[in-house]
């Protein structure tokens, strides 16, 4: 190009206005600017329908394109993502796709690319996900093998307040049990909600919680008076590691969307909380999609147990040849003529003993092994909770 040093603009409008001059043929002007034609042409015509202007660079974009999402589905995906603001793109388009299954929606990848250049996802840092080593928990294979349990962090309500949410799920099916709004964590009132969850779904094999009260306590493998009523019923508390929320991970992240749908900003008074709370259940049990149930909602996957809450706990009994000890008020059993404190948790309750080797015993409550007492130093060694 023998034009080095002017810009594109000013070569297009020194063409065009050389070419209206009459003087010089569009031939002659295209081999000097070594340009075809057509380009010419094309310039001529910008040049006089908007001037200078139209000689600008212009996008290359086409103005249309087959493989655009319909301007119809973007709508009624945007309404519902603003209808759900936590649910993502595939499970908003599970949805859809039942609703009215003669549209052609698109895949989760273009759903998601959608909601993200509407603006109707917040892009989040990166967090740091290094995990120390953790305890392995039982596995999870069918409804009602183990349920999971926590309290979601208090806040006020608008009457100032407190709420602490406690929180049961069915860990095979996310299925929720329990969702309620108390105004305190004592284990009475933590107690009748679940004698109310056993009444309408029965009993499962495990509970698994975090080492918060009122699910476990200091003293002896951290039973609380909570958990000893799980183990009258022959439910076995299984807890996560301290300091390891991952654990529970599942329940966690449902407490994240509880937490964006119920509680920003929180109810009036604790008994409308308890109302956004039965309503966002019915909604997540029965209409919300999840992805580890293939896109199904958790109702759909849910039976209770079989296991059906007794009118009247259970007598603990135990093997003849066992040694037998009712644990005091203050927690303690009498052995060897002295006092062995065991934890406060269990008073009342009778524990029992079985020789396994010369002075080596192993201690129980109900058919959970506890501990392991050594006859010659008096020392209690815990055990992790499992069934002999």
């Amino acid at each position: 190009m023998p034009w080095s040093g002017v810009s594109p603009v000013d070569l297009r409008v020194a063409f065009t206005r050389a070419y209206l001059t009459g003087r010089y043929s569009m031939t002659e002007l295209c081999e000097q600017f070594e340009v075809s034609r057509k380009t010419g042409y094309k310039w001529v015509a910008r040049f006089e329908a908007h001037g200078r202007a139209g000689l600008q660079d212009r996008s290359r974009r086409p103005h249309d394109s087959p493989r655009a999402t319909d301007v119809a589905i973007v709508a009624a995906l945007c309404e519902a993502r603003r209808q759900h603001p936590t649910w993502s793109a595939r499970k908003l388009l599970r949805v859809l796709r039942g609703q009215q299954p003669r549209m052609a929606w698109p895949a989760r990848s273009t759903g998601a690319a959608v909601l993200k250049r509407e603006g109707l996802v917040r892009v989040r840092r990166p967090r740091d996900r290094s995990r120390g080593p953790t305890a392995p928990l039982g596995p999870i294979t069918r409804p009602n093998e183990v349920w999971t349990t926590d309290f979601k962090g208090e806040f006020r309500t608008g009457d100032r307040a407190y709420c602490y949410p406690l929180t049961l799920r069915d860990g095979f099916s996310r299925y929720v049990l329990r969702c309620d709004a108390l105004d305190t964590k004592r284990t009475e009132v933590v107690r009748r909600r679940f004698e109310r969850a056993f009444a309408e779904f029965g009993l499962p094999d495990r509970i698994r919680s975090d080492n918060g009260g009122p699910f476990a306590a200091p003293g002896l493998t951290r039973l609380s008076r909570l958990s000893v009523w799980w183990v009258r019923l022959d439910i076995l508390p299984e807890r996560i590691a301290l300091g390891h929320p991952e654990q529970n991970g599942s329940h966690e992240q449902f407490h994240k969307v509880l937490k964006a749908e119920t509680t920003r900003p929180p109810a009036s008074t604790q008994h409308a909380q308890q109302q956004r709370f039965r309503r966002f259940c019915t909604e997540y049990n029965e209409l919300r999609p999840h992805e580890a149930l293939h896109d199904e909602p958790p109702a759909s996957c849910y039976l209770p147990s079989r296991r059906r809450l007794p009118a009247r706990l259970p007598a603990v009994e135990y093997p003849g040849h066992f040694e037998i000890r009712r644990v005091s008020d203050y927690g303690t059993i009498s052995w060897r003529n002295r006092a062995l404190y065991l934890t406060d948790a269990l008073a009342g309750q009778d524990v029992g003993l079985e020789e396994v080797d010369d002075g080596i015993w192993i201690l129980l409550f109900n058919r959970i092994r506890l501990a392991r007492l050594d006859d010659r130093t008096r020392t209690l060694t815990a055990i992790i909770m499992g069934k002999p």
